[in-house]
């Protein structure tokens, strides 16, 4: 989108730590592909249903079946994020799915290497949360989990927990995260978005490092008060909020609520394809719609940088520059 407070944001230097690999990609990159593939393009924007959001993923994903498309998207993506003054991209994605011409530890073999070839050139640190489906059950989140362990030195940050959450309590990844921590890694579950704040409680009290979405958590005063309490990020993506049915528009989305309150939030664009904004647009209409002020974005971008897992360096560098 076009916007006028857009350079304002592009030029804030910024951690984009909610962001689905998939569906960063350019819209010009999926007309391509589909007519390639010969199949339809997906519908944007526009999802009557999560479940329709779903179809719609799936088909970005059955586009990345050589090596040659996620090294291309893998680039775009990154320089995409640096002309959004970006510093530092954890990007989120269920391996075996993001490169579907191997095996979950093929897939991570090949798209590490070329993320981080990809921000060496482009100017931007990256880092990679493998994401345990909730729904596909314990073994493939112990499974997932192990995976991220083995890769832990070579690009991986964190697991994340994605799909819709009533069909999985954050809970019953426990296990999972425990595998994650004992090597090191940070843990990012989606939670208090599909589900109430119990779910975001959950989190909180499993000792989570950040929360994707949480934003329901405004609905109990005391879970406000506990991410409050223990300096827990919620990495907020009110557009995706407002097209998937959590709330009915930006106006009554709770981000100002929860910085009011003291709650730390990043801010994220979540899935830019499917929801037609990035990062910079999201910062843009938090002004203009929901009301946060241009120094509390500030704050925002400090807390995205602060709690990503960056190497101390590349915080310091961005830090100074706000």
């Amino acid at each position: 989108m076009s916007h006028p407070l857009r350079s304002r944001y592009a030029a804030l230097p910024k951690a984009h730590l909610h962001v689905h690999l998939e569906a960063a990609m350019r819209e010009s990159t999926l007309r391509q592909w589909c007519a390639e593939d010969r199949i339809e393009v997906p519908p944007l924007v526009d999802y009557p249903d999560f479940a329709q959001f779903l179809d719609a993923y799936g088909v970005l994903i059955g586009l990345l079946h050589t090596p040659e498309r996620v090294e291309q998207l893998l680039d775009e993506v990154v320089a995409d994020a640096a002309s959004q003054g970006v510093v530092a991209l954890e990007y989120a994605s269920i391996p075996e799915k993001a490169a579907a011409f191997g095996t979950a530890e093929e897939a991570l073999e090949f798209i590490l290497p070329a993320a981080a070839e990809a921000g060496r050139r482009h100017g931007v640190w990256t880092g990679a949360i493998v994401s345990i489906d909730r729904g596909a059950g314990p073994d493939h989140a112990r499974d997932a989990a192990h995976l991220a362990a083995r890769f832990a030195d070579r690009g991986v940050v964190a697991v994340g927990l994605v799909n819709d959450e009533r069909d999985g309590p954050v809970a019953g990844a426990a296990e999972a995260f425990e595998i994650a921590r004992a090597a090191g890694l940070g843990v990012v579950p989606h939670a208090g978005e599909m589900a109430g704040p119990e779910e975001v409680r959950a989190a909180v009290e499993l000792g989570v490092d950040r929360i994707q979405h949480g934003v329901r958590a405004v609905e109990d005063p005391a879970v406000v008060e506990l991410l409050v309490e223990r300096g827990t990020c919620l990495d907020v993506c009110p557009t995706s909020n407002i097209t998937l049915g959590v709330y009915p528009s930006l106006e009554r989305h709770p981000l100002a609520a929860l910085l009011e309150a003291g709650v730390r939030c990043s801010i994220g664009a979540d899935d830019p394809l499917l929801f037609g904004v990035d990062v910079v647009d999201e910062y843009a209409l938090a002004e203009e719609r929901i009301r946060v002020s241009p120094e509390r974005l500030v704050e925002c971008a400090r807390t995205s940088i602060e709690a990503s897992f960056a190497p101390e360096e590349v915080k310091r560098g961005a830090l100074a520059r706000l």
